[in-house]
């Protein structure tokens, strides 16, 4: 099963244009073109998310055992990544990982389950699980907050969920910046906006599909998760577009909560040749004195 191609860029613009000017139901009636994502997000921005959050839930795609070279060091990393959500300072979050094959060693954490997966799919299953993922958020008894696809060997900071539960963004983050690390190199980079002085950098919402945090209200009804399983089915440089165009833009976090874990031997991107140029990219931005990032991530 493939990912859902991006749309052009100026497709894009033309559709946000024409949806804030005119109105969704113009842009429906007018574009034969549109991808079910961006249907799905017309379909959300007549309505507002008004409940208070209740939480920040992490969707956790995992990789089956089948496909990867060490089942243990797969575990072990997803095992850091639950870490890191367990030393969050604000502890309304939950997390739910879907795969085949349920890790022995999950924590015995009310906060923490584990969905099973049992859907056959020829290729890679990743987007599938996603999709399970957010039609199972109606039974987290979760009304509103905010989900976040979150990949199973990222890290995130320990104040990611008190910053998105204290300010309360309307639509959701959107995280501008964020760290990434090689592993092989043990080398770390930052990653950010480019500038005048830094042209080639790039936003870190380019390089992480662990990059976005979407506000639901359920009490909306079937739009709010039919959303958010069509924009899983993109790339995460679609986040942005689709969230402008049901009406949830997104905030930037104020700073880097998110830890990216490059060339560890199990990526899904090298499995795709797609992680030469971030290899290159943190040679480039490499942090010198990474001492304090190492300690809010526990990187030995």
């Amino acid at each position: 099963m493939a990912q859902i191609p991006a749309t052009p860029k100026p497709a894009r613009l033309r559709r946000l244009v024409t949806a804030a000017t005119a109105g969704p139901n113009v842009l429906l009636a007018r574009d034969d073109k549109l991808q079910p994502s961006e249907r799905a997000a017309l379909a959300l921005r007549p309505f507002s998310a008004k409940a208070a959050p209740q939480a920040v839930v992490f969707l956790i795609p995992l990789v089956g055992r089948h496909h990867v070279g060490n089942w243990e060091s797969t575990c072990a990393r997803l095992g850091a990544t639950l870490a890191g959500l367990q030393r969050q300072s604000d502890s309304r979050w939950q997390a739910v990982i879907c795969g085949q094959d349920r890790p022995e060693d999950l924590p015995d954490d009310p906060r923490i389950t584990f969905l099973p997966f049992t859907t056959p799919v020829e290729g890679n299953d990743k987007w599938r699980k996603l999709a399970q993922l957010c039609d199972h958020l109606p039974e987290l008894g979760i009304g509103a907050g905010y989900a976040m696809t979150f990949d199973a060997d990222d890290l995130a900071h320990p104040g990611l969920v008190e910053e998105m539960m204290q300010r309360a963004a309307p639509g959701g983050y959107l995280a501008q910046t964020g760290y990434i690390l090689d592993h092989r190199a043990d080398t770390l980079a930052c990653a950010a906006p480019r500038s005048l002085s830094q042209p080639l950098r790039k936003p870190f919402w380019k390089l992480c599909g662990s990059c976005a945090a979407l506000r639901f209200d359920l009490a909306n009804g079937a739009a709010e998760v039919d959303f958010l399983r069509e924009m899983s089915q993109h790339e995460h440089r679609m986040f942005p577009y689709l969230a402008r165009l049901a009406g949830r833009a997104l905030t930037a976090l104020e700073a880097p909560r998110v830890l990216y874990l490059l060339n560890h031997g199990e990526n899904f991107g090298a499995r795709r040749g797609r992680v030469s140029f971030k290899t290159r990219f943190v040679q480039r931005f490499r942090v010198e004195d990474d001492a304090e990032i190492r300690r809010d991530y526990r990187i030995d």
